[in-house]
């Protein structure tokens, strides 16, 4: 019974086994883009573009993203944190088990991964949204960017409380925004 227990119990290789715990891994972030002025309901995308400029491989490509949702002091908050986006869609096949965190999967060198969220913003006000990028999910390789320093940044959003204009088209029956 022993035996069958501690066989079930995740024989075989370690998950972080080709986690790619040397580096550093060098990049270059070609681009980190989301508009500064937004206006509630009006779907935008952000975009993260990374090239590998350093001479290895990436393991598996992790990008971060905070303040998609913020956290609340409110004791009549059913939840810990309120979303200032919805995230309409994210980065195809790239989602991953852990909160506020995308996978790329490895990166050879001078190769690109680009990735694109749409959202739509649900809470007017100035938001900061901040990222960073590992070598991989645990995080355990160093990454550096190719003219130093962290690989991590932050965009401040002004998100207008008033809603797009919209209506119907009466004779083609679609939604229709006014600018």
């Amino acid at each position: 019974m022993t035996a069958l227990a501690a066989a079930g119990c995740g024989g075989g290789q370690r998950q972080d086994a080709n986690d790619g715990g040397r580096g550093p891994y060098v990049i270059d972030l070609e681009r980190a883009q989301f508009p500064a002025r937004q206006r509630l309901a009006r779907r935008c995308t952000f975009v993260i573009t990374v090239r590998n400029a350093g001479e290895a491989t990436i393991p598996n490509l992790a990008v971060t993203l905070r303040g998609f949702t913020r956290r609340t002091s409110s004791p009549r908050a059913t939840t810990p944190s309120v979303s200032l986006w919805t995230i309409d869609r994210s980065p195809h096949g790239r989602n991953t088990a852990i909160e506020d965190t995308w996978a790329a999967g490895a990166l050879a060198p001078g190769k690109r991964a680009s990735l694109r969220w749409q959202v739509t913003p649900i809470v007017a006000g100035t938001h900061v949204l901040s990222y960073s990028i590992a070598s991989s999910l645990q995080g355990s390789g160093r990454m550096q960017r190719a003219g130093g320093g962290a690989p991590r940044g932050a965009l401040t959003v002004r998100v207008d409380g008033k809603p797009p204009s919209t209506r119907v088209d009466p004779q083609s029956g679609r939604v229709v925004r006014d600018e």
